[in-house]
């Protein structure tokens, strides 16, 4: 008598399904040189599907190997591990070096946004000309965001969506508090009493204190010079 054949995995319960799932999130996202949001990974895979589950299998699997899967900018991309930057480095274009006085203007927008021109040399204590927060404009990480509802209308910045790309952080709130800053050996212990790090916030939203840049606003022209 012929011994009968086991069915195919598929019969007795298995979950194909699951794999392709996998299988079309990680062609998606290595298929996109920018990070992808959940709606559209979402718009991708069958109805029902539990997106967040299928992001955690994803990323634990690749938890060990070479590239990771990361949330950046409540988006989702995979990038190579944090620990093998170094020796692919040789291998990718040197970034644009900025002053000092540019990163530590990006440093202030960064926890004080929305924050003005006056305010930033307010904390750092120094002028600073125009030029610099242009390069950072220019880069892709400081925007404009409206004008302060004060005399003058000064302009209001913040960090952008490329910002958290480019640095890794999935929202703003990831950026280092007082405590990870001494531990690292940016801010020295001996602190003048009452020091803190303010809690930064990017929300897109204006505040109350702030108005939108109309169309025509000399900011919003680049060859204006102003």
């Amino acid at each position: 008598m012929t011994a009968l054949r086991k069915p195919p995995l598929s019969i007795v319960g298995a979950e194909p399904e699951t794999d392709d799932v996998q299988r079309t999130l990680e062609a998606i996202l290595f298929a996109s040189a920018e990070p992808v949001d959940e709606k559209l990974l979402a718009s991708r895979l069958p109805e029902g599907t539990d997106l967040k589950a299928e992001l955690q299998k994803l990323a634990d699997h690749y938890a060990a190997r070479g590239v990771n899967l990361v949330r950046v900018a409540g988006k989702w991309a995979l990038r190579t591990a944090s620990d093998l930057g170094h020796r692919i480095a040789r291998d990718t274009p040197p970034p644009k070096k900025l002053s000092r006085a540019a990163i530590e203007t990006l440093a202030i927008v960064a926890y004080h946004q929305p924050v003005t021109r006056a305010e930033i040399e307010e904390i750092r204590g120094v002028t600073i000309n125009k030029g610099t927060l242009d390069v950072l404009i220019e880069t892709g990480w400081v925007r404009l965001r409206g004008r302060r509802k004060v005399p003058g209308r000064p302009v209001t910045y913040g960090t952008t969506e490329e910002f958290l790309i480019h640095f890794g952080l999935d929202q703003i709130e990831d950026l280092p508090g007082l405590e990870e800053l001494k531990g690292a050996g940016f801010l020295d212990d001996r602190l003048p009493a009452g020091f803190a790090v303010p809690i930064p916030n990017d929300i897109s939203t204006l505040r109350d204190d702030e108005e939108p840049l109309e169309e025509g606003d000399p900011e919003l022209d680049p060859e204006s010079g102003k």
